[in-house]
């Protein structure tokens, strides 16, 4: 009688763990293939998991708001008859048995906010510490030497993922007292404040004002753009792009567009196509940097912001949008749309992006400095289209015209994109959209 273990799938591009927020089943339940086991949350996507075979539910390795890595066991259901469900077994999510299928997910490409502890240091330590506990302590800004004084509740003393989480609590609140082997020099007290720990603003509430608390979404793309903030220095690049051809090309053909391939031509497909290409001609803006290593993207693609109906961001993903041209664009960016006000979004639908593009245009802002979508190094605003009075050259010699204008900002990290290079390529995407040909086919 064999088991088949359901872990915490990959559910989006540099994830490492997830929310389990509600359970579905229990122990002993009789599942069908299919049926829903539990419910993930991230702050990219919430996403329903359901069973990859029929069984008896044998055994749950986990809680509801419990936080999981990813790839860990969560369920273990028995294949078979009702029998298979009553033994206990011993919970070691790290050892599996031999007779057991497990469900195989890719490991998720994670980046790291600051440098690792390297394996040099670890290498004459005398112990092991587990991947997670040292993504833990890199991204909690833990040196070797805390590390090491640690008290570690796994056998043999090694250290385990509560043991950390508890070190790091009791840090903050001031309360630990390291060993005596930590030299004063790296002792918690003098250590540079971790990652999450943040100055506090004194906030005066008066008794006509409304507290509303963050819900679980909100608090995590806080996280994530503070994290980004961090990490990446921002520059900022403005450009006025004169889009006249483009804004009565698509006025003459949006009628016919939408009775030919039943879309809806908007602005965003045209933008997109013009940064795709913009892209393939300045390959180190479609990257990512890992320490000291520079990533360039093979693939190009391009992450839409799509807003939601709660009022939040989700984030989708045309994959390979280079090779994509205005229908297919146009089929994805309307069904990524509809699906995502809707939060009907599967995890696969985030996963990948190279380069965003957010639209402050569609809520009428002309200029936005938006937060680079780590791991990328770049993100695309694109404001509203407005008419303007311009000066432009003639036979008769010069004369003001009215033409559709907006701007373009392009904000990038300037440990790898530097002021010409992130100039240039933004101007070039201005310049495809101010050459927009009237008689492109459709």
């Amino acid at each position: 009688m064999s088991d088949f273990n359901v872990l915490i799938p990959k559910l989006g591009e540099s994830i490492q763990e997830a929310t389990i927020t509600k359970l579905f089943v229990k122990k002993g339940d009789k599942v069908a293939e299919d049926d829903i086991l539990f419910e993930v949350a991230t702050d990219k996507v919430d996403s329903e998991i359901p069973s990859p075979v029929a069984g008896i539910i044998k055994e749950i390795r986990c809680a509801e708001n419990d936080l999981i890595p990813v790839g860990q066991i969560v369920i273990v259901i028995a294949l078979g008859s009702d029998d298979a469900a009553t033994p206990e077994i011993k919970q070691e999510p790290e050892v599996v048995s031999e007779k057991s299928e497990i469900l195989e997910i890719k490991p998720v490409e994670t980046k790291r906010s600051i440098p690792e502890i390297s394996k040099n240091e670890l290498k004459n330590t005398g112990r092991f510490y587990s991947p997670l506990v040292k993504s833990i302590a890199t991204k909690e800004g833990i040196t070797l030497s805390e590390l090491e004084s640690i008290t570690g509740s796994g056998l043999g003393g090694r250290v385990q993922k509560n043991d950390i989480v508890t070190y790091i609590e009791q840090r903050i609140n001031g309360s630990y007292s390291p060993s005596s082997q930590v030299s004063q020099s790296k002792s918690p007290q003098n250590t540079p404040p971790i990652q999450n720990e943040r100055p506090k603003v004194s906030v005066s509430i008066g008794a006509e004002d409304t507290i509303l608390k963050m819900d679980r979404i909100r608090k995590l793309i806080a996280n994530h753009m503070v994290m980004s903030k961090q990490v990446s220095p921002h520059v900022t690049t403005v450009v006025e792009a004169d889009v006249t051809n483009l804004v009565l090309w698509r006025n003459a053909v949006k009628n016919d567009f939408e009775k030919k391939y039943g879309e809806k031509l908007t602005f965003m497909p045209l933008f997109a196509n013009a940064t795709a290409k913009a892209l393939s001609e300045f390959r180190q803006v479609n990257a990512s940097v890992d320490e000291d290593n520079i990533i360039l993207r093979k693939h190009i693609n391009i992450a839409i912001a799509v807003a939601t109906n709660d009022g939040n961001l989700v984030v989708p993903v045309i994959i390979d949008a280079d090779s994509k041209n205005l229908v297919g664009l146009s089929r994805e960016i309307n069904s990524f749309a509809r699906a995502g006000r809707e939060n009907k979004l599967s995890p696969d639908d985030l996963q990948g992006g190279t380069f965003t593009i957010t639209n402050f245009g569609s809520f009428g802002g002309l200029i936005g400095t938006p937060i680079i979508n780590q791991p990328q190094v770049a993100i695309l605003a694109v404001g509203m289209i407005e008419k303007k009075p311009a000066v432009m050259e003639t036979s008769t010699g010069d004369a003001i015209v009215v033409r559709h204008k907006m701007f373009l900002s392009l904000s990038y990290d300037h440990r790898v994109v530097d002021g010409m290079l992130g100039g240039r390529f933004l101007r070039r995407i201005a310049d495809l959209l101010e050459q927009f040909e009237q008689n492109t086919n459709i």
